[in-house]
């Protein structure tokens, strides 16, 4: 079987994110690019943010897949620039954090800023647009805690950046 750099991306699309399992690395938009030839795998990482404590993790799944399917000589790169932005995310990626009860990032339809109204992130339970910051601090670094002022229930926002 010829292995393609196609082949390698469908192998990454594989590996979960190790803080949102229901999203793969390729809906989250951190790998930026595959080199790939006969003696090396090369895999481009850029991650959420420069101290994510999840970098290690991402890196090691990515090597533990690979090998796993016949690959030895492998290579990752962490890139930090340019930096990650939620605008790298698929639109996939955002449903499934809706679907999973995180909100996904929103941004502001008049201008290039980011939402920083609380009334317009909308709660992934129920739907409503009432909602209200609790914390800029999730349970992860990058998210925030909401709570819906319909259904009461607090939830996680994918804070843009």
């Amino acid at each position: 079987m010829t292995i393609t750099e196609e082949h390698i991306w469908q192998i990454l699309k594989e590996v979960p994110d190790p803080e949102v399992p229901v999203l793969n690395l390729l809906d989250l938009g951190i790998i930026r690019d595959v080199k790939f030839n006969e003696e090396e795998i090369e895999v481009i990482v850029t991650p959420t943010y420069s101290g994510c404590p999840a970098t290690s993790m991402i890196n090691m799944a990515i090597k533990m897949k690979l090998i796993e399917r016949g690959f030895n000589n492998i290579k990752i790169t962490n890139q930090l620039s340019p930096a990650w932005t939620t605008d790298w995310m698929t639109e996939e990626g955002k449903q499934k954090l809706k679907a999973y009860g995180i909100a996904p990032p929103v941004y502001s339809k008049n201008s290039d800023e980011l939402f920083s109204k609380t009334d317009e992130v909308e709660c992934p339970l129920c739907g409503s647009k009432q909602t209200h910051l609790v914390s800029q601090f999730g349970s992860t670094a990058c998210k925030a805690l909401y709570q819906c002022d319909d259904c009461r229930e607090p939830f996680d926002y994918f804070k843009c950046h």
